[in-house]
């Protein structure tokens, strides 16, 4: 099929982006990974097209106050092979699992972040990091965190006016530790379900938390440092990985039944989802908190 009629226009500000955003039924286009096939299926009638790559201030890649800022029309693939990207080591864990090279290429994001898909990489990074989501409209600017912005599948607090202006991942600390791994039938497929894990090590009690993915309408972040420092009680400070993973193995199946809410689908049922969790969160986990303990022992006093 082909895409409805639309208008199209390109901007060349900002304040022109969300001046067009304002009109009645206007839709934003940065890389149109997302955006492309859902016209093409007529899953989507916009009225307008608002085109924002002219825009310069929405392609900026920096480091400020302790972020790396991510703006609009940034590519995937620039951030993946950006050396800033090596101070949020949970994002450069995640983008290589994004479709395909091709896709990253084009694909933003901030773009991925905004659609808002259940099975989707970038907003599972986002939430499980807290990161910061700038929204822009005529009406001024608010700051959201991740954890107030998805609302359901495909859903956000982004009003109709307006665009996710920049994205702000905070930086690691240096006793922190990061894991991320999932499952899909073929690389470059939506995952059936996936893990971000995120440990810090440096205070007198280990904290944990996971984002999981491709299990429920929205990516589900919980706290699991209870669990995490129970199996190191059992273990010790000092537990290879494979014996922390089996350790963690005795968590795993609860957690994973409290944050899978689908009852499946053609792809995959709730109760392998559920295994898939389970697994995959003691290996991220175990490899996160050792990373955690090894940079920490490492970094200057």
């Amino acid at each position: 099929m082909k895409a409805a009629p639309f208008a199209y226009v390109r901007p060349g500000t900002i304040d022109d982006t969300v001046a067009e955003l304002g009109r009645d039924g206007a839709k934003v286009l940065a890389g149109g990974q997302s955006l492309v096939p859902v016209l093409a299926m007529r899953m989507g009638r916009p009225a307008t097209l608002v085109d924002i790559n002219a825009v310069p201030e929405l392609n900026t890649l920096s480091r400020r106050n302790g972020s790396i800022r991510v703006g609009a029309t940034v590519r995937q693939r620039r951030v993946q092979n950006d050396d800033l990207s090596a101070l949020v080591p949970l994002l450069r864990l995640a983008l290589p699992w994004i479709g395909h090279r091709e896709i990253r290429s084009r694909g933003t994001v901030c773009g991925s972040i905004a659609h808002a898909d259940p099975s989707a990489e970038l907003p599972a990074v986002a939430s499980c990091l807290d990161a910061t989501l700038v929204l822009t409209s005529a009406r001024g600017r608010r700051e959201v965190p991740a954890s107030e912005f998805f609302t359901g599948a495909m859903s956000t607090v982004i009003e109709p006016d307006e665009l996710l202006t920049e994205t702000l991942f905070p930086v690691a600390a240096d006793d922190e530790g990061f894991g991320f791994g999932e499952f899909a039938r073929r690389h470059g497929d939506f995952a059936l379900a996936g893990v971000a894990a995120r440990v810090r090590s440096g205070g007198s009690t280990v904290e944990a938390r996971i984002t999981c993915f491709g299990i429920a309408d929205h990516a589900v972040t919980v706290d699991i440092s209870a669990q995490l420092n129970n199996a190191l009680e059992q273990l010790g400070p000092s537990p290879t990985e494979s014996e922390l993973r089996r350790a963690l193995a005795q968590h795993a199946d609860d957690i994973a039944a409290d944050v899978v809410d689908t009852g499946g689908d053609a792809h995959a049922s709730a109760a392998y989802r559920r295994q898939l969790i389970a697994a995959i969160l003691a290996r991220e986990v175990s490899r996160a908190y050792l990373k955690s303990r090894s940079t920490s022992e490492v970094s200057p006093s």
